[in-house]
């Protein structure tokens, strides 16, 4: 019976790893899942309404807080008796990362070395057997594939090109040598990029399914030829937790939905799926516009998971289309949440324009 730490719970990914895991729980999986404890900021992009349906399930503890705090992180860990932390809080969106660097210096690059003291603390006064510490990752940490190079793998080497993928890979190594000098039991993932409920709306298929439904331009940067690898959420949190449960301690494991398309054919399919459910919506055509391109915008990202395909017998379920059409309904069918991701601070507007000389 597994009593896991989630870190960033409340966040995109992480809500639907902590759904996924209560709900593998109650379905007789193996291993089952005892207790989860939800540890998050509660920064703009974490939301109370991406765990409401949890509220009366006595297997869910919410706990409001920072992993910078060691303090809080210690005695989590300990008065929860945690078998694994999964580490998912991060500050995850470059165009951020452009504009005010030092919170995901502090978030990702000092939160993660924290979280990580805190565990071998811990595992030595309570021992590390069958314990583990999970790291998520990204795949921009490995920079920018150009047309015709293979896609990225365990053995890719690091280039990020970004504030945030910087922060990310420099977690990446704290990990590591934590494994190597300390012996802490770890396991990294670095996933392609994501789709699918509680997506906060400065990501692109929310922001653009927003923007449809509203009759805006759609925004695309550059001429939309930047092409990434597109991974359905749900099938993303099942290679998490295979990787936690039979990843080898100290090794890495990529997940991608081997799904490359380019940015602008992400936006045509989306229009069209969301034309096929809601009556007067303009195509695509009339909609899409061009703007300048992001600073430093990496052209190509791409997964070759064929390690954890082999070693775990993952493999995503979801291809692009029934993903997206999935997608759009939640969407569609979630006003309230949507709503409420309005009233917020972020509202569609643009963001990582610093880098081009705006202030």
């Amino acid at each position: 019976m597994m009593r896991i730490l989630v870190t960033g719970g409340a966040g995109f990914i992480g809500s639907n790893l902590v759904h996924h895991l209560l709900g593998e729980a109650s379905s007789g999986t193996e291993t089952p899942v005892e207790r989860v404890v939800t540890l998050d900021k509660f920064t703009y992009a974490g939301s109370r309404m991406n765990l409401a349906d949890l509220e009366s399930d006595p297997r869910h503890v919410l706990v409001e807080g920072d992993i910078c705090d060691t303090e809080l992180v210690g005695r989590l860990l300990r008065e929860h008796e945690i078998d694994a932390i999964m580490h998912l809080a991060a500050e995850s969106h470059v165009d951020r990362s452009i504009d005010n660097p030092e919170e995901f210096i502090m978030t990702n690059f000092v939160g993660t070395y924290r979280l990580l003291e805190a565990f071998r603390v811990y595992l030595l006064e309570h021992g590390g057997e069958n314990r583990v510490f999970l790291h998520v990752s990204t795949d921009e940490v490995f920079g920018s594939l150009g047309a015709d190079d293979p896609p990225f793998c365990e053995t890719t080497r690091y280039a990020p090109n970004s504030p945030y993928s910087a922060t990310k890979a420099g977690s990446d190594h704290l990990v590591r040598a934590y494994h190597h000098t300390y012996g802490l039991p770890v396991v990294t993932t670095h996933c392609s990029n994501n789709y699918g409920p509680y997506q906060f709306p400065e990501k692109l298929l929310p922001l653009m399914i927003g923007k449809v439904l509203k009759g805006e331009p759609l925004p695309i940067y550059g001429d939309g030829s930047q092409i990434r690898d597109w991974l359905y959420v749900e099938d993303h949190c099942r290679g998490l937790v295979s990787a936690m449960r039979h990843g080898k301690r100290g090794e890495c494991y990529v997940i991608g939905g081997k799904c490359e398309m380019r940015n602008i054919d992400v936006v045509r399919e989306l229009v069209e799926a969301v034309r096929e459910r809601v009556p007067g919506i303009r195509p695509a055509d009339e909609l899409i516009i061009h703007v300048q391109d992001r600073p430093g915008h990496d052209l190509r990202y791409a997964i070759d998971p064929s390690r954890i395909e082999t070693e775990l017998g993952w493999a995503p379920r979801e291809n692009f289309p029934s993903g997206l059409r999935r997608t759009v309904e939640w969407y569609l069918a979630n006003d309230e949440w949507v709503r409420h991701i309005e009233e917020g601070p972020y509202h569609g507007e643009r963001l990582g324009r610093l880098a081009q000389g705006d202030k």
